[in-house]
C-alpha cells in the first residue's frame, strides 16, 4: 500500500462545506453549492467529478475547474458501470500527476463518490481493501462496504490489475 502522506489522522473540517480530504490530492463531498467554489479553488481542486444524474452548478463547469459528469444512480439494481469508473480514473490520474486536486461528489458523498475515490486510489497502487478503509476513515458518512458499491470497487480492482499486468 502506498504511504498516505496526509499528516491529518482526523478528517479535516471545512466548516459548512460537506467535504472530506482523503489524501493530499483527493476530496469527496456531497453536492457542492456554487458558493463554495472559492474554497475549492483554494484547495487546488481543478478537476470536479460529478457522479449525479443532474447537471452541476455552472461555476464548476468554468475555469479554473474542469467538470467530468458521469451520470450514475445509487440503486442496488443499477450498479455503477465499470466503464464509468474507468473514465473517472483515466481523467483523474493526469490531473493528479500534474499536481492538481480532484473533488468527487454525489448527492450525499456516501456511495458513488466513495466508489470513484476508491477506484482512483486503486489506480494509484492501493488494494481495494486499503482504499475502502482509507476513504471510510476520512469520511464519516462514507459506506464503501454497501454490497452494491463494494462489488463494483472489487470488479474495478480485478479489471485494472488484469489490464495493468497484461501491458
Amino acid at each position: 500500500m502506498p504511504t498516505n502522506t496526509n499528516n491529518h489522522n482526523k478528517p479535516r473540517s471545512f466548516g459548512k462545506l460537506d467535504i472530506s480530504q482523503i489524501t493530499e490530492y483527493l476530496y469527496v463531498a456531497a453536492s457542492p453549492n456554487a458558493e463554495y467554489a472559492g474554497a475549492l479553488s483554494n484547495l487546488n481542486v481543478r478537476l470536479v467529478i460529478n457522479m449525479k444524474f443532474f447537471t452541476p452548478a455552472k461555476v464548476y463547469q468554468e475555469p479554473p475547474f474542469r467538470m467530468l459528469t458521469l451520470r450514475t444512480f445509487d440503486f442496488i439494481f443499477i450498479p455503477i458501470p465499470i466503464h464509468k469508473l474507468e473514465k473517472g480514473v483515466e481523467t483523474a490520474l493526469p490531473a493528479i500527476q500534474n499536481g492538481e486536486s480532484v473533488l468527487i461528489y454525489c448527492r450525499q458523498g456516501r456511495h458513488r463518490s466513495v466508489a470513484m475515490a476508491s477506484t482512483i486510489l486503486i489506480a494509484k497502487g492501493y488494494s481495494a481493501d486499503d482504499s475502502m478503509r482509507l476513504v471510510s476513515s476520512k469520511r464519516e458518512v462514507a459506506d464503501p462496504y454497501a454490497w452494491h458499491i463494494q462489488r463494483q470497487i472489487r470488479k474495478f480492482e480485478k479489471k485494472w490489475n488484469n489490464h495493468k499486468n497484461s501491458v
